[in-house]
């Protein structure tokens, strides 16, 4: 377990009656743990040619750009509905209670750019799905994903499509 897991706060029945929250706001305060915990989101990708990283609203922005740097990469925005400007390009897909919106400017990926997604956590799987498929209708090109913690009881990872590398740095 890498040391900056011990600044990842839980936080009993919240935002509802048992869930058990993991709050990385202590984390992200700590210049040394958050600047360990960016190297261990990007070391599988160090040589993969990375192009940008799309981090997914909201806290997927924090470690999207991080780790956009890191790599020497540009960043872009997948946005939750109304929070850019028009032209954008959207994808709608299905939550356990309903649906949900991603949008990116129409032109913030080229066609054959190598995109690696980034994200806080892995829960259901949904949202990452989601931003896999945005990108697929840019014709970017998949290099993987990077995501902070996954939570493996909620079996987000078998939503995944095809055999691309999803890097979770934890595991709870």
């Amino acid at each position: 377990m890498h040391a900056f897991a011990a600044l990842i706060r839980d936080v009993a029945d919240f935002p509802r009656p048992g869930v058990l929250f993991r709050d990385v706001t202590p984390l992200l305060a700590d210049a040394r743990g958050f600047a360990d915990c960016v190297a261990a989101l990007a070391e599988p990708w160090r040589d993969a040619g990375v192009q940008a990283v799309c981090g997914i609203e909201a806290r997927g922005f924090i470690f999207g750009t991080a780790l956009a740097q890191a790599l020497g990469a540009g960043f872009v925005p997948l946005r939750k509905p109304g929070k850019l400007p028009p032209p954008v390009l959207a994808l709608e897909y299905q939550l356990e209670y309903g649906s949900d919106l991603l949008e990116a400017r129409h032109d913030a990926l080229p066609s054959g750019t190598r995109v690696l997604l980034a994200d806080d956590v892995l829960a259901t799987g949904g949202t990452l799905a989601a931003a896999q498929a945005l990108v697929a209708r840019f014709g970017g090109e998949m290099v993987g994903a990077s995501v902070l913690i996954e939570l493996t009881a909620l079996r987000g990872r078998e939503r995944w499509v095809g055999d691309r590398p999803l890097h979770a740095v934890l595991r709870y």
